[in-house]
């Protein structure tokens, strides 16, 4: 539900990052879904959309069983986890995520928008059929491509939004005197939800810029390392590069943990 909803923004952050310094192309995420949507159509926001979300169906169940199963060791004989141990518990799950689900399926769908860019798309030609046809032509070399900063950006991602949504939320239990595993209402898992989302977009970007560049087409051929890339933007582009795409990744993170964390309590209740 999360990827279906939130993809136009995925898709215009995912656009700016790669977009070239010397393109005039607007930076603005809103004018930028307008003009591709009028141009191109509605659908030209979704290309790699299928690829993302059964990616993040995969990377959500792992990440909470994994961060179920660490916390539940990590905490205490009252069932509280305390802030470092959450940050802990968080790096792990994002450390699982990223080797079984979000590397293969990231690097397919910013190869599809990077690929769109082109005079002469060649992988879209249907959403099951391109997608296929890059598989191959990519190979499992290239679909682990970035998987370096991959890791580095889900643990980092997950340490930062599992530790403060965890953090929060046990903040807001003790102030109102529930238990520790007591849900909290909807309301307020959708707003513990999109503030540790707002945390983990400011907090994560340069990782996330650095990322989405390692697994565009061609990367192979410009940088040589993950370090390599976070030198050669820092020298050619700018500091300030490492946060391009930040404000789309924003509205997506924010309504996605709000709606992440909210359905996640309300399964955990339905199933008991």
């Amino acid at each position: 539900m999360e990827g279906a909803i939130t993809y136009p923004f995925e898709f215009a952050k995912t656009r700016l990052q790669l977009v070239d310094k010397s393109s005039k192309m607007s930076r603005n995420p809103l004018v930028l879904i307008y003009s591709i949507a009028k141009t191109n159509g509605v659908g030209a926001l979704y290309v790699g959309c299928p690829a993302f979300v059964v990616g993040n169906t995969v990377k959500a169940s792992v990440r909470f069983l994994g961060f179920d199963a660490i916390k539940s060791v990590l905490a205490d004989k009252n069932g509280k986890l305390s802030g470092p141990r959450g940050v802990i518990a968080g790096l792990g799950a994002g450390l699982l995520e990223s080797v079984v689900a979000v590397t293969p399926f990231e690097a397919i769908k910013t190869a599809l928008i990077d690929d769109k860019q082109l005079a002469k798309p060649k992988y879209q030609n249907g959403i099951v059929a391109g997608s296929v046809k890059l598989c191959r032509d990519m190979g499992f070399k290239g679909i682990y491509a970035g998987l370096v900063p991959v890791s580095l950006r889900q643990a980092s991602n997950q340490a930062v939004r599992l530790g403060s949504y965890n953090a929060i939320k046990t903040m807001i239990q003790q102030a109102s005197g529930s238990k520790p595993n007591e849900p909290l209402s909807s309301v307020a898992t959708f707003a513990v939800g999109s503030f540790a989302g707002t945390i983990t977009v400011y907090s994560t970007m340069p990782i996330d810029t650095v990322k989405t560049r390692m697994q565009a087409l061609g990367a192979e051929k410009q940088y040589s390392s993950t370090i390599n890339c976070f030198a050669k933007i820092f020298r050619e582009e700018g500091l300030l590069t490492f946060w391009k795409g930040a404000t789309p990744r924003l509205g997506r993170l924010v309504l996605s943990g709000g709606i992440v964390f909210t359905i996640y309590e309300k399964m955990l209740v339905v199933m008991g």
